[in-house]
């Protein structure tokens, strides 16, 4: 299936999907859509069904579509929840790598809106959750990864939500992978919140560090 029907597909469901948020939560129920709009091909990509990786990269192209293609924030953000469940998968998560999605996921940490940053970051958190694999790639992209996420769970100016997202993303970037708490570590002393060195593997210790950090948050 070619980009464009896979970006089609996912417009589809998009817009026939009724969603509302309460206290945070989203809530959806799919109405059956006339079947005018229904395309021979799409019918034929619904019948036949993408794959999980061709679903992901259609996703990720709504999720990064340019201000001026007709794609709103309720459609990227419905992009974004999608990307999130598929990749709760190991494989799926394990496959982002494969699919040059880092880049383009830890770019949404910079966005101007702030719901778009609280989904990358909760994101980038499912990802790399109990997953060497994708605890080692978020390490590998370096400055964009986990010292972005540092600056904006340490930064009093961002919104609380989306620091939340954040420092869950670091929790479970560092749990049980060394390189990564040394990294979160180093970053912490950097922004003024001396930390030293935390066996990755003690997790009493790890959330010392993280519920520190929390109680920052609300603080602040």
């Amino acid at each position: 299936m070619d980009d464009k029907r896979l970006n089609d597909l996912l417009k589809w469901s998009i817009q026939n999907t009724d969603t509302t948020t309460t206290n945070g939560s989203t809530n959806e129920s799919t109405a059956a859509p006339p079947t005018s709009d229904l395309t021979p091909e799409l019918m034929e990509a619904i019948m036949g069904g993408p794959s999980d990786a061709d679903l992901m990269k259609a996703s990720m192209e709504i999720i990064t579509a340019p201000d001026s293609e007709d794609v709103s924030l309720e459609d990227r953000i419905i992009a974004f929840d999608n990307f999130e469940q598929l990749i709760e998968g190991l494989d799926n998560a394990n496959n982002i790598a494969n699919l040059s999605l880092w880049t383009p996921l830890l770019e949404q940490l910079r966005h101007d809106e702030r719901e778009i940053r609280k989904m990358a970051a909760w994101c980038i958190g499912t990802a790399v959750q109990n997953n060497e694999r994708t605890q080692e790639r978020l390490l590998a992209m370096g400055e964009h990864g986990l010292p972005q996420l540092v600056h904006i769970a340490t930064h009093e100016d961002e919104h609380e939500d989306v620091r939340r997202k954040a420092v869950y993303a670091l929790s479970s970037a560092c749990r049980n992978y060394q390189p990564s708490m040394d990294v979160f570590a180093d970053e912490l002393t950097k922004k003024g919140h001396a930390t030293g060195k935390v066996d990755a593997t003690d997790m009493d210790a790890v959330d010392v560090v993280v519920h520190g950090l929390r109680d920052k948050i609300k603080k602040a």
